[in-house]
């Protein structure tokens, strides 16, 4: 997507959507988008919906956690245009102790297996999502595998030595 493009889309949603279009960047000549977690299924609607634009392919969906941050949760939406061929990356703050969002399954069934991923890994729950279970985990975890609260190495081992790994 050219500059031009990328600005012609990034004004689109900020007429449409004001001041719910919290920042638009181009990392990498990549469209990112923040946007308030509230709107999320009105402005992936209005992208898959809009006739000048067309995003009607839903290449990912995940979860990303800042432990540091007050909003320690983010989701993330990369669509595709195909009959443009534009990309865009979606990114909304989801909160802290108990994220939640809306689902997008209702516009993209396909979202379906990617909301319960996240959910599996994050925690982060979507509202109207018809099945959100756990799909790689068991069932009676208490735990969720990514977010970055646990540390990486068991500190109580004897059987390691800090000097193999430069320590």
């Amino acid at each position: 997507m050219t500059q031009e493009e990328q600005v012609k889309v990034a004004e689109s949603l900020k007429a449409k959507f004001g001041d719910d279009i919290l920042s638009v960047e181009s990392p990498y000549d990549f469209l990112t988008v923040n946007i308030r977690k509230e709107k999320i299924s009105e402005i992936i609607h209005f992208l898959h919906d809009e006739e000048t634009l067309k995003f009607q392919f839903l290449t990912d969906l995940c979860g990303i956690h800042y432990p540091d941050d007050a909003e320690k949760f983010r989701v993330v939406y990369h669509l595709h245009s195909l009959t443009n061929n534009y990309r865009i990356r979606l990114k909304a703050a989801v909160g802290g102790e108990h994220p939640e969002v809306n689902s997008i399954t209702s516009l993209f069934p396909a979202s379906n297996w990617m909301e319960r991923e996240t959910f599996d890994f994050f925690g982060i729950h979507f509202k109207g999502h018809p099945n959100l279970k756990r799909i790689l985990n068991v069932d009676d975890m208490t735990i969720f595998p990514m977010r970055k609260e646990f540390p990486l190495e068991d500190q109580v081992r004897l059987d390691k030595n800090d000097a193999m790994f430069g320590r």
